[in-house]
């Protein structure tokens, strides 16, 4: 019990920024219109590309050896992409919704 209030008291700061990232995201989502909802957070998506960055930084600096760092950062890889491609393809069918169709 000790060992948790003294990482609570250590790290007050980041606890406090974590609760207002969470209550401010919070706000700008439901002030968002819904129509927009789907291409908005599908657009967010694009923050994989720092995953995808961070999981080839780590491949790079991992000692051969090290079996378990380098299947997270292949698996931080193959997910990160994943999420990045499908993010970009539903923004792009969601868009292609509000074109007017061609005669």
């Amino acid at each position: 019990m000790n060992d948790i209030l003294q990482f609570i008291t250590n790290n007050l700061n980041v606890i406090y920024l974590i609760a207002f990232a969470i209550f401010l995201g919070f706000e700008v989502i439901s002030s968002i219109p819904t129509v927009l909802h789907t291409p908005l957070m599908s657009g967010s998506n694009a923050i994989s590309g720092v995953v995808l960055i961070g999981a080839i930084l780590l491949i790079r600096q991992t000692d051969p050896s090290n079996y378990f760092t380098l299947g997270m950062a292949v698996l931080g890889i193959i997910l990160g992409t994943l999420n990045l491609v499908g993010g970009f393809t539903v923004t792009h069918r969601m868009l292609e919704m509000f074109n007017k169709k061609k005669k």
